[in-house]
């Protein structure tokens, strides 16, 4: 029962979170978080960097994924330095790969790509955790299951990039095409719930013109779908049924990418099936190798969701995460392509 109850928790704080974000974050006013004063200009007013409700919403979603995906392995049991250590080499090649690969695939200097990130992830992480086992592990007497930690590095991975798109949704990227050039019945699915995104400073503004112009939600079914597939391997992971959990939650992400570039308008690279089109089936073929290599271990102890959550109540834990957020949100929330102007000045009848 106490699996159900925490699947439903789960559930109904993602319904909330993912309904406000939709009504909310196409906004202008959910872009810019604050401007920090840098250079002072010759007429008195500074030049302005950007710090972004991307940036923070980012930092949101990676933390997140990390408490889901901490408190999945420490309810099987796995000691807290075979979690930590994978996860901060994992996050020390994943975060800068985010720029890279978008750098390689898009051209661009200033964007950022999960999907890219992603693929990275799911390439090395098999590796990764079998270099911990076989070194930590076996120096400090534990054993690290690779395909149980696969399962909660999937899922965590559903429902960080699931929240995720919360932030592509506020600084207006990642969007999909306008209702005018679709099918009439993707013009039927969603004449009603559509995204209208208002502000010049928001990318599908600046790279399409497309601000005041309804267009295809497709950050809000990604997000509906990952957070989906993520809630039900949670229930999966927690019966025991490791395998199912992983492969259930990678091949839905990344069918989903695959899918979902067709209804996208930004650019997405110079071919027609894009380079993240195609990370993401191998992607699929590569998990199923792994698990193949990498088969389920039936001594794995039946997971205590409670147990798992303990994890996390822990000091060193919470600096630890307060310090993953910070990094995150400095990393991904200072904006490149928007900047600002500001003045200072004194309000003289309140003196």
């Amino acid at each position: 029962m106490t699996d159900e109850l925490f699947v439903a928790g789960l559930t109904a704080i993602f319904a909330i979170i993912l309904g406000w974000g939709f009504r909310t974050l196409p906004g202008e006013n959910w872009q810019i978080l604050a401007a920090m004063p840098r250079e002072k200009h010759k007429n008195g007013a500074w030049r302005g960097d950007n710090f972004t409700y991307y940036g923070v919403l980012n930092a949101n979603a990676y933390l997140i994924g990390v408490m889901i995906f901490i408190s999945l392995l420490g309810a099987v049991s796995v000691p807290v330095i075979g979690i930590v250590t994978p996860v901060l080499v994992l996050l020390a090649i994943c975060v800068p790969a985010s720029k890279i690969v978008a750098r390689v695939v898009e051209k661009k200097k200033h964007t950022f790509t999960v999907g890219g990130a992603a693929f990275v992830g799911i390439v090395i992480a098999p590796w990764i955790v079998r270099l911990t086992d076989v070194t930590i592990g076996r120096g400090m007497g534990f054993h690290l299951p690779v395909l149980t930690f696969l399962a909660a590095l999937s899922i965590a991975y559903a429902f960080g990039e699931g929240v995720g798109r919360l932030a592509c949704i506020s600084f207006g990227c990642c969007y999909g095409k306008p209702l005018s050039q679709c099918h009439p019945l993707l013009q039927r699915l969603f004449r009603k719930y559509h995204f209208v995104f208002s502000g010049e400073t928001k990318k599908i503004a600046y790279a399409d013109g497309l601000d005041g112009e309804k267009v295809v939600p497709i950050q809000a079914v990604t997000s509906i779908l990952y957070c989906g597939s993520g809630i039900l391997g949670v229930w999966l992971f927690l019966k025991g049924w490791y395998f199912t959990a992983f492969f259930e939650t990678l091949v839905i992400t990344q069918c989903w990418r695959t899918i979902s570039e067709f209804f996208r308008a930004d650019f997405r690279g110079d071919r027609k099936i894009s380079a993240y089109q195609i990370m993401g089936v191998v992607a699929i073929f590569y998990a199923a190798a792994i698990a193949l290599i990498f088969p389920g271990n039936p001594s794995v102890r039946h997971a205590d969701i409670v147990a798992g959550l303990g994890c996390l109540w822990h000091p060193g834990m919470i600096l630890a995460l307060q310090a993953l957020w910070a990094a995150i949100f400095i990393f991904t929330g200072r904006s490149s392509v928007t900047a600002s102007s500001l003045s200072f000045h004194v309000v003289r009848d309140r003196i």
